[in-house]
């Protein structure tokens, strides 16, 4: 149903009321496909539609890679899709405390998803989102036959690109992250990503691991430059910033999900964790952060509950797997593939310490403040100014102070184990 035959048979309710006392009552049409936002398109988006299309329920999947913005105008405009998939959940724990979003209580087997994933829940025990796809972080890159040394390596050594369709940045903020975790350790980083005063911008944890991150920019200028133009997924029609060769770099700090980047040249890719080769270290693995694509209810309507339901169950889940190569946090999924293959999808179902992405879980807005500092490190170090990282922290932290009270925010981000 469009928007314009809405506001036509709205007006015919509006005009029997005024004629004749009829009491109108808006609902929507059964027989209505369920609408999916979600963050895949091309072949991976194709991939999704497959296993959509084996549950048997009529659907209409957009997939973009501005989710953000497009879930938000949307929802402005009064047409929120059904299913929404988001990258973490900081955009999503804004929506529910709106009560826009429909608890997920009952939808999936909670057993089955192990921790950081399963206490994504708010104070009053209920659920608003289950992860469909889940990445490994804190791992680096390599090509096969080329291991690195276990020691801090040179910035020319790193693959390494800025840019991104919606969101420019985000890249420097994992490195952030990264060493605010190995650094510090889970209870440190998890008081810091969810913002709750006891560990600030400006402290000595985010500080010293953001100039740590800073003393390997200002190594070379030109390839910090070249990090801010660079995008992530490195040149269009190429085989990620590991296989394009670019300045002889051999490394690359990147989640799991770089394999798609890759392409066929995947099966050459190893890796190792990051923590030996973070600058400043070598550090000791303390866990792994981890960040996955989440699915919210913005409707009620029983199609679209029975959808989520069985995409989140172990057989939607292990169909996902299989047909996309995508790794799940279902700890009944079982990943075929590679040994590297295998072994992301051990660490992010199995007994390690996993810690959520701290910028996913973050307001909205003190993310777009944390993505907005690291752009500016890194083109004050290609230009040889002085960063000054107090005065950006200090901004950030202004952004942090500013945001109300988060009661349906993520009450851990990182595991217990």
């Amino acid at each position: 149903m469009t928007r314009r035959f809405k506001m036509l048979v709205l007006l015919v309710v509006l005009l029997m009321v005024s004629a004749g006392g009829l009491v109108a009552v808006w609902t929507q049409r059964d027989d209505e496909p369920v609408t999916i936002l979600g963050p895949w398109t091309d072949d991976q988006g194709e991939q999704f539609e497959n296993v959509l299309r084996g549950f048997g329920i009529p659907f209409e999947y957009q997939g973009t890679a501005a989710q953000r913005e497009v879930l938000l105008s949307k929802v402005q405009s009064g047409e929120p899709p059904d299913i929404a998939i988001m990258p973490g959940v900081g955009e999503l724990a804004e929506y529910a405390a709106q009560q826009r979003l429909k608890s997920l209580n009952g939808l999936y087997a909670e057993e089955e998803y192990g921790s950081p994933w399963k206490s994504q829940s708010t104070p009053s025990h209920d659920t608003y989102w289950v992860p469909v796809k889940a990445d490994l972080k804190s791992i680096v890159w390599y090509r096969e036959g080329d291991r690195p040394a276990n020691s801090p390596a040179k910035l020319g050594s790193w693959c390494i690109g800025m840019g991104d369709d919606g969101a420019s940045g985000w890249p420097g903020s994992d490195w952030i992250e990264d060493l605010v975790l190995q650094r510090e350790g889970p209870d440190t980083y998890g008081k810091w990503a969810l913002g709750t005063g006891e560990v600030t911008w400006t402290g000595a944890p985010v500080r010293t691991a953001w100039e740590a991150w800073a003393g390997l920019l200002r190594q070379d200028k030109e390839a910090a430059g070249r990090a801010l133009l660079t995008d992530h997924r490195g040149a269009p029609d190429a085989y990620g910033l590991l296989f394009d060769g670019t300045e002889g770099c051999a490394l690359e700090h990147q989640g799991s999900f770089a394999r798609s980047f890759y392409r066929e040249k995947r099966q050459r890719a190893d890796l190792m964790d990051s923590a030996p080769l973070l600058p400043g270290g070598p550090y000791r693995v303390r866990a792994h952060e981890v960040t996955g694509d989440f699915a919210a209810l913005f409707s009620d309507r029983p199609q679209a509950r029975d959808l989520i339901e069985r995409l989140a169950s172990r057989e939607g889940q292990q169909k996902w797997a299989d047909s996309a190569d995508v790794f799940s946090a279902n700890r009944r999924v079982r990943q075929q593939g590679r040994q590297a293959e295998r072994e992301i999808a051990e660490r992010l179902t199995g007994d390690g310490p996993l810690c959520l992405d701290a910028s996913d879980a973050m307001a909205p807005a003190v993310r777009d403040a944390f993505y907005e500092a690291v752009l500016l490190t890194i083109a004050r170090a290609a230009a040889g100014e002085d960063l000054d990282i107090p005065g950006l922290l200090t901004d950030v932290q202004k952004v942090q102070d500013a945001q109300p009270s988060r009661d349906t925010a993520p009450q851990t981000v990182c595991s217990t184990r």
